[in-house]
């Protein structure tokens, strides 16, 4: 069966359909020894396809997810040699992190090879939803919440109003309260539920994604990865294109 070329350049892991065209429209990509045009078709089964000369083979979807610990990169390899996101997977298993988490930030996090997916739940257009708890000093006041949720002026432009609420709090006889909030974006600055709160003047103590979308932190100690199941895996390729 043909399908798209740059299609298949997507489901072969080389990156989202859009990075796949750019490799096409700079020769680089080959069908039976023939440079390709954009737009073209390929039959995988009985056409090769060749990038920079080497054959280019779909492999195996595989789709993850971890309960990132603190501490841990959100990265595929790190010069420093500190342990990344990808060495909690099984040995063996070539993926890469969706989005990232800050290196003291935990909570779910999706691990992929499918790069066309992975373009899809990072794309603003698709308002991916992703919960936060964020711990911070104090009682938080109904000013501060009714910013938050009507959107925050930060140096890189307004946010998107945002859903908040109070989880949390928790006071003792000698030390200050300490608030949770339950805060959900669509967005995907970096540093942004930090930087939000900061704006109304409170300093994240501990963040945590509890969310990603429809896959959530039930059952995952931190540190555990397990693989979607087809149920998860089907709803998020079906609420991309929903969206």
């Amino acid at each position: 069966m043909s399908v798209r070329l740059q299609k298949f350049l997507a489901e072969a892991g080389l990156g989202s359909r859009r990075s796949c065209e750019d490799l096409v429209r700079a020769g680089r990509v080959a069908v039976d020894g023939v440079v390709a045009e954009l737009g073209s078709t390929v039959d995988p089964e009985t056409q090769v396809v060749t990038l920079d000369g080497r054959p280019v083979v779909a492999e195996h979807k595989e789709y993850w997810l971890l309960n990132k610990p603190a501490g841990v990169l959100t990265a595929v390899s790190d010069a420093r040699g500190r342990r990344t996101v990808v060495e909690c997977v099984p040995a063996g298993v070539r993926v890469f992190p969706v989005g990232r988490l800050d290196l003291n930030t935990t909570g779910v996090l999706l691990l992929t090879n499918d790069g066309e997916i992975a373009a899809r739940l990072l794309h603003p257009r698709y308002h991916v939803q992703k919960e936060y708890l964020a711990s911070v000093r104090g009682k938080v006041g109904k000013e501060a919440l009714t910013l938050l949720r009507r959107g925050v002026e930060l140096e890189d432009g307004m946010t998107a109003p945002a859903k908040v609420e109070v989880a949390q709090v928790k006071t003792g006889v000698s030390a200050a309260p300490m608030t949770t909030l339950r805060i959900t974006i669509h967005e995907g600055r970096k540093r942004q539920v930090r930087r939000m709160l900061e704006s109304v003047g409170y300093r994240v103590v501990a963040l945590h994604r509890s969310r990603f979308d429809g896959l959530s932190d039930a059952g995952l100690a931190p540190g555990e990865v397990r693989r979607l199941t087809r149920a998860e895996i089907e709803g998020l390729k079906a609420a991309g294109f929903a969206r």
